[in-house]
């Protein structure tokens, strides 16, 4: 029986020595036997825990700058290997914008002819020229002399009909089988370059809560009327946006004219508009108006382009598209 008990007592010490050894922590013990008979402990810990530590106030700080600073500048890893390079300036410095990257910003082209108007001479024609001119009327009176609000509420509007026509040529493209002669893109790169007119705009203009709502009551209608005006009759569709970028032209020509004569203060340019035009860097207002206003009469340049291919009974595809032609 005592041998049993004892055979025992060492198998749980056995087993509690391994315990041990898999542990974070570990505690050896050494039993040593002295000379005279006696025994003593020696205990050793892998790990001591510290003891109580003060941290002053200025330290909290400056811990909390640190981890704020180093969850800003921290780049999300992706189980699925997706990741943004580090992308840099000409002048070495980081690049600041996920909306654009470098190689899609330019210089706008200054020397294209502002005074360039279609004349309307068909029913269609005439019709879209109308109904243009009658769409202003409100806008005019609502926003008067406060050019910044306009232009804002402005570009919200252009924005939409490359969307549109990009899209509804992509699904044609689908359905039949056959290219588009690289409208889609050309459509798509207007919509973009109106977006980054409206992300410039917004550092300069503060939109009320009231022009919010009227922009998507504005996006909302225009969007469907558009959409279906498309379907039924791509050339309406593209000379209304011709000369809806006439109107363009002329608003920023006045707005223009509002900041030279003193009128408006010439502001120092937003860094986006800046990096997206390749702008000096003490670039002003007046430079940022100057560039948007020759990208308006680009896309009427094009959209008049695709109204008269329409016009004479061919299809997009057959002409190549002005790919880069902002």
């Amino acid at each position: 029986m005592n041998r049993f008990v004892a055979r025992s007592l060492m198998r749980g010490l056995i087993d509690g020595c391994e315990h041990s050894r898999r542990g974070i922590s570990t505690v050896r013990e050494h039993q040593s036997v002295g000379a005279l008979g006696g025994f003593y402990w020696t205990r050793a810990m892998s790990s001591v825990a510290p003891g109580p530590t003060t941290t002053t106030v200025s330290e909290k700080k400056e811990k909390g700058a640190e981890a704020k600073k180093s969850d800003e500048t921290a780049v999300v890893s992706s189980y699925w290997g997706v990741s943004r390079p580090r992308i840099k300036r000409e002048d070495g410095t980081e690049w600041p914008w996920n909306c654009f990257m470098p190689w899609e910003s330019y210089k706008a082209d200054l020397s294209i002819d502002l005074q360039k108007h279609h004349v309307p001479k068909v029913f269609l024609d005439k019709f879209a020229y109308r109904t243009v001119k009658l769409l202003r009327i409100p806008m005019d009176m609502f926003f008067k002399r406060r050019y910044g609000c306009h232009a804002m509420m402005l570009e919200t509007v252009a924005a939409v009909p490359g969307m549109v026509g990009g899209m509804l040529l992509h699904l044609r493209s689908l359905r039949k089988f056959e290219h588009s002669g690289g409208w889609i893109k050309a459509l798509l790169e207007e919509a973009e370059n109106e977006r980054m007119h409206l992300m410039t705009m917004i550092e300069l203009v503060k939109p009320k809560w009231y022009e919010r709502l009227l922009v998507l009551a504005v996006q909302g209608v225009f969007f469907n009327a558009y959409f279906i005006a498309y379907l039924l009759s791509p050339k309406l569709a593209h000379r209304i946006v011709g000369y809806l970028e006439e109107e363009a032209v002329y608003s920023y020509t006045e707005y223009l004219n509002e900041i030279t004569s003193g009128a408006i203060e010439n502001v120092q340019a937003p860094a986006i508009a800046i990096d997206y035009w390749k702008l000096p860097k003490d670039a002003t207002l007046e430079d940022v108006v100057t560039v948007i206003r020759a990208d308006e009469a680009h896309h009427r340049d094009v959209n008049h382009f695709a109204a008269d291919i329409h016009f004479q009974g061919k299809e997009l595809r057959d002409s190549p598209a002005p790919v880069g032609y902002h």
